[in-house]
C-alpha cells in the first residue's frame, strides 16, 4: 500500500476508536433511561453491540464500498463458524482451569454459594449481559477499527498496538498491578492473533466468553476489567501471592501470566488449519477477464468443424472385396472392351458363375410378353 492509503487506513481507524467512544456512551445512557437493577447490564451491551455493529458497517459501505455487515465486523457467517466458537471457547476454558488448578492444589478455595431462584435469575441475565458485552468487545476491539489499522501499521505492529490500548482499558475501572497489566495484554495478543490467522471473531469470541464466564460465573473468582459478574457462586483463594493473585484473581498473579503465555502458542497451533483455509488474502484477478468452459467449447467446436468432410456432389464409389475373377470386365466404362488378364479366364460354367442349361432346353431367350393394349401407355406429344 503507499503512504497516502495508510494514511486513510488510519484516518477510518481514529474514526472507528471515536465511534465506540460514543456508542458505549449513547448505550449506557439509553439503557438506564428504559430500566435498572439487574436488567441494565444486559440491555446496555445488548444496545452497545447493534450500535457498534450498525456505525462499522455504515463506515464500511463508505469507505471500503464493503455491502456485508458480516465482513465489516469480523462476524461472518461462513461454514463452520459454530466449530470456530467451540475451539475458542475449549482453548479459553483450558485456561482458566490451568490457573485454577494450583491454587485448589497448593493453597484453597473459599467457596459460597446462594442458590435462591432469584439469584439464578440474575445468572442468567449475567449470562446475557457477559455474551453480549464480550462480542461487543471483539467487535470493537478486533473488528472494523482493528482490519483499518492493520492496513496502516501491518499486522504484528496493529496487534501489539491494540492488545496495549486493551489493557489499558481493561484495567481502568478496578485496581490494577503490574501483573494484571501484563496478563492483559497478553490476552490481547492471543485474541489478536486468532482474528489474523482466521479472518473472523468467532475464534476470539469464543475464547473471550468461555475465559470471563468460567472465571466468574463458574469459579466465582475476581476478574480485572468492567464486566465481573458471580450472583451465584464467591470464592476467597487461598495461597501464596504467585498463584492467587492476593485476592485480586489469578488474572493477577504470576502463575497466571506464564499460563497466559502458554495460551499464546496454543492459539497459533490450534488455528493452523484455519490460517491455511482463511488466514491470506484473496486473489484479485488482473487482466482482462476469460471465461475458461466457454473458451475450451469454442475452440472444441473449431476442431471439430475443420475435421468435418465436406458434402459429396455426386454418388460415391464403393469398393468392393472378393469379387471373382470372372466378374474383373463388368465394371468397364460404357463402351469400353473388357480385357482379361492371361489365365483369369474361366474354365468351367460354374467357376464363370453361370448355371449350366439341361438338354433338350432351348437356349433361345424366351421373348418378352407384348404389353397389354388396355393399359394406358405413353402418349405421343
Amino acid at each position: 500500500m503507499t503512504f497516502w492509503e495508510r494514511l486513510r487506513a488510519l484516518g477510518w481507524f481514529l474514526l472507528a476508536a471515536a465511534w465506540f467512544l460514543f456508542a458505549d456512551m449513547v448505550a449506557f445512557r439509553a439503557a438506564a433511561g428504559m430500566s435498572y437493577g439487574h436488567l441494565l447490564a444486559p440491555l446496555y451491551h445488548v444496545f452497545d453491540l447493534f450500535l457498534l455493529a450498525m456505525g462499522y458497517w455504515v463506515m464500511s459501505r463508505v469507505g471500503q464500498r464493503t455491502l456485508s455487515t458480516g465482513r465489516a465486523t469480523g462476524l461472518w457467517l461462513r461454514p463452520g463458524w459454530r466449530g470456530e466458537f467451540a475451539l475458542g471457547a475449549a482453548i479459553g476454558w483450558s485456561g482458566v482451569v490451568a490457573c485454577v488448578l494450583p491454587i485448589a492444589l497448593i493453597g484453597g478455595m473459599m467457596i459460597s454459594v446462594d442458590s435462591s431462584p432469584h439469584q439464578w435469575l440474575v445468572l442468567i441475565l449475567d449470562t446475557i449481559a457477559l455474551g453480549a458485552g464480550t462480542l461487543a468487545v471483539e467487535v470493537a476491539f478486533r473488528g472494523y477499527g482493528f482490519q483499518r489499522l492493520t492496513e496502516a501499521m501491518g499486522p504484528t505492529m496493529a496487534a501489539v498496538f491494540m492488545a496495549a490500548i486493551y489493557a489499558v482499558w481493561r484495567t481502568h475501572t478496578s485496581q490494577a498491578t503490574g501483573a494484571s497489566l501484563l496478563v492483559s495484554f497478553l490476552l490481547g495478543l492471543v485474541l489478536a492473533i486468532a482474528v489474523l490467522r482466521t479472518r473472523a471473531l468467532w475464534v476470539g469470541w469464543g475464547f473471550h466468553f468461555a475465559w470471563a464466564a468460567a472465571m466468574s460465573l463458574l469459579f466465582g473468582l475476581p476478574m480485572s476489567g468492567p464486566m465481573d459478574y458471580s450472583p451465584v457462586i464467591l470464592t476467597n483463594p487461598v495461597g501464596p501471592r504467585w498463584i492467587t493473585g492476593d485476592g485480586l484473581g489469578p488474572e493477577a498473579s504470576a502463575f497466571g501470566i506464564l499460563v497466559v503465555l502458554l495460551l499464546l502458542y496454543w492459539m497459533a497451533s490450534l488455528t493452523t488449519d484455519l490460517k491455511y483455509k482463511y488466514g491470506f488474502d484473496e486473489i484479485v484477478s488482473g487482466g482482462v477477464p476469460v471465461d475458461i468452459d466457454a473458451a475450451a467449447r469454442q475452440a472444441h467446436e473449431a476442431a471439430m468443424r475443420q475435421v468435418q468432410t465436406p458434402a459429396q456432389t455426386g454418388p460415391q464409389l464403393v469398393q468392393i472385396q472378393g469379387i471373382a475373377p470372372a466378374a474383373a470386365g463388368r465394371g468397364a466404362a460404357p463402351g469400353q472392351p473388357a480385357v482379361a488378364k492371361p489365365g483369369s479366364l474361366p474354365e468351367t460354367p460354374e467357376e464363370a458363375g453361370l448355371t449350366p442349361v439341361p438338354d433338350g432346353a432351348s437356349d433361345e431367350t424366351p421373348e418378352a410378353s407384348a404389353p397389354d393394349e388396355s393399359e394406358p401407355g405413353p402418349q405421343a406429344s
